[in-house]
């Protein structure tokens, strides 16, 4: 096996091996390990002792923040209230300063008792209920021994638990499914008895004994839990129902929130009422003996258990699944179902198909399948993010992630920042009650990259820049300045330069410093002199007053002596975009910047970029109006960017080479341009799961790539396809392995949809 061990963080403790009901349904009793018949009924002191001494063990050695146990059974409850004290008192103790205890108990209810109860509040024991649903259909399975009805118990038992003073220990209902019960009449009488969660369960079943299907329906479950979905859909999910939460999480690129679905690793051991260890217990409807390991608490460890073959199996993600399952579409979100419904004991043939063993989809793999489809087509509109389809929905999800950060930032900052953050931050809120200019500058796309990187300062606490309120105050003197308001804003000055974002940079001192990226240039951030200078708008332009020096700059668009500002490329019908040379977090394309563009070498490319929007404007007219709509600004490189940047600038920035001809830059723009727009998405919503680096053939590559990988190269050639032909084939070929992959999400799907449409209209 491969990969690191998977450290335990759920224990199942069996309290008790008997139970007070004789539900025909039951995997303990009824299917085919019977070991419960030779173990002892309530688990012993030395059981207790050593579980909670291997639990703290455990916990220590891979400080795991929080350990969840569950008491379990047979009926825990059983186990009477002073074996439970014993139990909850030692574990408690044992981890006392180590780690967290998670404590829970599922239960029939047939024995709670306000006796049970202040024992749980005591401890923080939460309470787990089993209930098939209304009368009928609990009592087609969930009966005593002599047949009477356990339902009226049942339902006292949740009236209990509801009373105001235990309403906090209640963890909500477990149902076991049959597609035979009246779907829309279970999921009623639980919701009426209004539980903080629903758990519904799918019966365990293998090949050798597969599930029954009163109507012979390969989907009858499947069917059965859509009907129950759509009513919770309908009432506004009023309540959580784990099952649904955990494919709608799937679908968004999220973790799966059950065993039973999903390829998280198990984390999961069961320590049985004579101290032995066992794998999950649903393996005991597999065959005799399916759940052992041959280890106990009191000879092995943890660790041990972790590192069982068995164990490692569950472990594996993606390649812990058959090949049937690893080439399915869905199998992110299905997991191929439980482990222990893969089982069969020979050959198969038909859709369980494979050798003997775990290595077959799930005897329920037409129900996932269906249950995953359908929950999916119910919500995808609902659960994609607009940004994908509509280009204003993804500049307003860019804006309020950079405002997170900036509010982040302050945060982080939590005093640290003095005064002139203070003042700053102040005024930043003036500007905003009195202009919609601040957003022009929280929108500039290097707005993000200083935030990122003054954040991860904090955070690792590095040195804290003074440049970070210098940044916070020049924002907001830009913006003061474009919204014509009459705010004065002290702001801070490096090296004798004050760089205000978006309009330029002005020189304070009487010195030669270039207006560029060296140590003493506008270009750097990072350390330097600094000194303060208050900005003030007057007429047309606005004063600055450094020391005994007071400037004027009349004309911000236009240069003058001291002042250089951000010229734009607008000429020949080209947009007015910014050609930024200026700005000290522009190095963010993964090649040099170029370190400030002399007059001439300004003209000549502002030129050739004229032009090549020229060219993209005949070719690609709509993607050529987009980007003109949504790109900001472009910095010129000295060589062409790599796109390897750590912390790339916020949506709205390319990185173009100075040099190459017309043509070059077009091809350059358009490539730039359909990157940029998928980081953006990318950063606002998942298209794709992170939970597996799955490789996928790529038609321009010899060896496969990861899908993150897969989706961009397919979302740039798809666009180059209406420029140039050559890409069309590719870009095709791209989409089709995208159509089976498990890892794009509902957004993933949906952008999916919509590059076919545009390399069919290519």
């Amino acid at each position: 096996m491969t990969g690191p061990l998977v450290p335990f963080r759920e224990i199942v403790l069996k309290v008790h091996s008997r139970c007070d009901l004789a539900c025909d349904h039951c995997y303990i009793y009824e299917h085919a390990d019977q070991s419960w018949r030779t173990r002892p009924k309530v688990i012993s002191d030395e059981a207790i002792s050593w579980t909670a001494l291997r639990l703290a063990e455990h916990a220590k050695t891979h400080a795991l923040p929080s350990v969840s146990v569950i008491l379990h059974g047979g009926e825990p409850l059983l186990a009477g209230p002073a074996r439970l004290r014993q139990v909850c008192a030692e574990l408690t103790a044992a981890l006392d300063g180590i780690t967290a205890l998670d404590l829970r108990v599922h239960t029939n209810g047939l024995q709670l008792s306000p006796r049970y109860l202040d024992l749980f509040d005591e401890f923080g024991v939460r309470v787990g209920i089993s209930l098939d649903g209304d009368r009928t259909a609990n009592d087609r399975h969930r009966r005593y021994a002599d047949g009477r009805s356990s339902h009226p118990q049942v339902l006292k038992a949740v009236a209990l638990l509801r009373e105001e003073r235990y309403r906090h220990l209640d963890l909500g209902l477990l149902c076991t499914i049959d597609a035979a019960n009246d779907p829309l009449a279970v999921y009623d009488a639980l919701a009426a008895l209004d539980p903080p969660r629903i758990d519904f369960l799918l019966p365990h079943a293998t090949w050798d004994a597969p599930p029954p299907r009163p109507d012979g329906s390969p989907t009858a479950y499947a069917d059965w839990l859509l009907t129950v979905f759509d009513r919770w859909q309908e009432q506004g999910r009023p309540m959580p129902v784990r099952l649904f939460e955990s494919v709608l999480s799937t679908l968004g690129g999220g973790p799966s929130l059950t065993e039973s679905l999903g390829l998280a690793p198990t984390d999961l051991v069961v320590v049985e009422t004579d101290g032995t260890l066992e794998q999950v217990d649903s393996l005991k409807s597999a065959y005799d003996g399916a759940a052992a390991t041959g280890f106990d608490v009191f000879a092995h460890t943890f660790d041990e258990v972790a590192a069982h073959p068995g164990v490692r199996t569950r472990q594996l993600g993606l390649a812990g699944v058959g090949e049937t399952c690893r080439q399915c579409p869905v199998v992110r979100s299905c997991g191929g179902g439980l482990y222990t419904h893969r089982y069969g004991s020979g050959a198969a043939s038909g859709p369980g198909a494979g050798p003997a063993g775990f290595d077959r989809t799930s005897v329920y793999c037409a129900d996932l399948e269906a249950l995953i489809r359908g929950i999916e087509s119910r919500t995808a509109a609902a659960i994609t993010s607009p940004a994908v389809t509509d280009t204003g929905e993804l500049l307003g999800a860019q804006l309020e992630l950079t405002r997170s950060l900036l509010a982040e930032l302050h945060s982080e900052l939590a005093g640290r920042g003095g005064a002139s953050w203070q003042e700053a931050w102040e005024l930043a809120g003036e500007v905003e009650r009195r202009s919609d200019a601040l957003d022009e500058l929280l929108a500039h796309p290097y707005t993000r990259p200083w935030l990122v990187d003054s954040v991860a300062a904090l955070r690792e606490e590095r040195p804290e820049a003074p440049g970070t309120a210098l940044r916070l105050a020049a924002h907001v003197a830009a913006a003061v300045i474009r919204g014509r308001l009459d705010l004065p804003v002290r702001v801070g000055h490096r090296d004798g330069f004050l760089h205000l974002p978006t309009l330029g940079v002005l020189r304070l001192d009487d010195g030669a410093g270039r207006y560029g990226s060296g140590a003493h240039g506008p270009g750097a951030h990072g350390s330097g002199s600094y000194g303060e200078a208050e900005v003030r708008v007057v007429e047309r332009g606005f004063l600055v007053r450094a020391g005994a020096r007071e400037l004027l700059v009349a004309h911000p668009e236009e240069p003058a002596p001291d002042w250089r500002p951000v010229r734009r490329l607008a000429r020949d019908g080209a947009p007015g975009l910014a050609l930024d040379d200026l700005d000290p977090y522009r190095d963010r394309f993964g090649a040099p910047v170029h370190p400030g563009l002399g007059d001439a070498e300004a003209a000549g490319w502002s030129a050739r970029l004229a032009a090549a929007w020229g060219l993209l404007r005949d070719a690609v007219p709509d993607q050529a109006a987009e980007a003109a709509g949504t790109l900001s600004t472009l910095t010129p490189l000295l060589s062409a960017g790599t796109g390897a940047a750590a912390d790339p600038p916020g949506y709205g920035a390319l990185g173009l080479p100075v040099h190459g001809d017309a043509g070059e830059l077009a091809l350059a723009l358009l490539r730039g341009f359909r990157a940029a727009k998928l980081r953006a998405l990318t950063e606002v919503t998942d298209l794709y799961a992170l939970d597996g680096a799955w490789s996928r053939p790529a038609p321009w590559r010899d060896t496969p790539v990861a899908v993150s990988e897969l989706l961009a190269g397919a979302y740039e050639r798809v666009g180059l396809a209406a420029y140039d032909g050559a890409y069309r084939d590719h870009a095709r070929r791209a989409l089709d392995t995208l159509e089976d992959t498990a890892e794009l999400t509902v957004g993933g799907k949906s952008l999916l949809a919509a590059l076919w449409k545009e390399v069919d209209h290519a």
